[in-house]
């Protein structure tokens, strides 16, 4: 099993991210973010900033599902 799954691959499109968070988020929609993402893609920064990675996205629609328009485009 390990073989196969090792041999996985994934392209990301470097230029064109499926997922864009708004410029001004709103921090309580990020926190929700944080927890919910199952691939746990939203880091919370030191300076209280959210960062996110797109390109480890499992596209599982966590957070389109939870309506979350007030943080992401």
């Amino acid at each position: 099993m390990d073989v196969k799954l090792g041999v996985n691959k994934f392209n990301v499109d470097e230029d064109s991210p499926h997922i864009i968070l708004k410029t001004d988020p709103d921090k309580q929609a990020l926190e929700v973010l944080i927890k919910a993402c199952p691939a746990g893609l939203y880091k919370k920064q030191d300076d209280g900033s959210v960062r996110f990675d797109y390109a480890g996205c499992l596209e599982c629609g966590t957070c389109r599902i939870l309506g979350l328009d007030t943080a992401l485009e």
